[in-house]
């Protein structure tokens, strides 16, 4: 199996970026596509080489990683105009690290399958201070030897990864994921609200239940202190996966909307695009 030495970004924000800075440091010859141009020229002063399409990045790469924020985008990158499907390598590496639906997942080996490309998904987990340091959590989905093909590039930005099944298997462990961090994100909100009802002071209950078995990643990392910014998107996937396979989920439907009022009273911005 061919050996990965070159490896292609398409998207250079919040998660991008440091991943290709990452990727670069461990001596890989890194290029990166991103439409935003502040967010190339920063790329582009990491030392990344910066493409003016997405299919150039195609055509120079042994692995190409796609971490934009919406599956239109991830639809864009591939299909579009300037888009990688006619430009890939045969045999070259393709993994979605993106958050998307599954069913959007499970349905790419078929319609790439005259590229000769080899499909993984790999949604990225623990956000933008993780991806910062390296030590993001991969949820793999795809054949077992091309997970094991990126493992020396995914290893570069991540500090562990989990292969769960073929593609889409990363897609929608993530969702479950995600489904957890926000019922959690909610129902932290809500009980906080309770206890000052009652003259708790909040930093003392959280410092107190961060001991007990109420503890979770969004009360010790202060979820509810940041924007949400994929939360409603997160949830909308994984309900419409859940309509699609006609599994009920009211505690996930219930979830969506908590989140939804979390930002309204808080004037968060909702998500844009699709």
């Amino acid at each position: 199996m061919q050996q990965i030495r070159t490896v292609g970004l398409i998207g250079l924000g919040r998660m991008g970026r440091p991943i290709a800075r990452h990727v670069a440091a461990a001596g890989f010859e890194v290029f990166g596509y991103d439409p935003d141009e502040e967010a190339s020229a920063q790329a582009d002063a990491d030392g990344i080489g910066i493409t003016a399409r997405a299919a150039d990045v195609a055509e120079r790469s042994d692995l190409v990683i796609v971490v934009v924020g919406f599956e239109g985008e991830v639809e864009a990158a591939l299909f579009g105009s300037d888009g990688m499907a006619g430009s890939l390598r045969p045999g070259a590496m393709l993994a979605v690290a993106s958050t998307v639906s599954p069913s959007y997942t499970t349905a790419l080996p078929a319609r790439l399958a005259e590229t000769g490309v080899r499909l993984v998904d790999i949604p990225l987990s623990r956000g933008e201070a993780a991806a910062e340091e390296g030590r993001l959590l991969v949820y793999a989905g795809g054949a077992e030897a091309d997970i094991d093909a990126c493992r020396p590039v995914l290893d570069c930005f991540s500090e562990h990864v989990f292969r769960l099944g073929d593609v889409g298997a990363g897609q929608a462990a993530k969702a479950v994921n995600n489904m957890l961090l926000w019922t959690c994100l909610a129902a932290n909100v809500e009980g906080m609200a309770f206890a000052e009802r009652f003259g708790i002071d909040p930093e003392a209950l959280r410092a107190a239940l961060l001991h007990g078995s109420g503890a979770n990643w969004a009360l010790e990392t202060r979820a509810d202190e940041r924007p949400a910014l994929w939360a409603e998107k997160d949830m909308m996937i994984l309900l419409g996966e859940a309509d699609r396979a006609r599994i009920a989920m009211p505690v996930a439907g219930t979830v969506k909307e908590a989140i939804k009022a979390f930002k309204i009273a808080r004037g968060l911005p909702m998500p844009e695009g699709g």
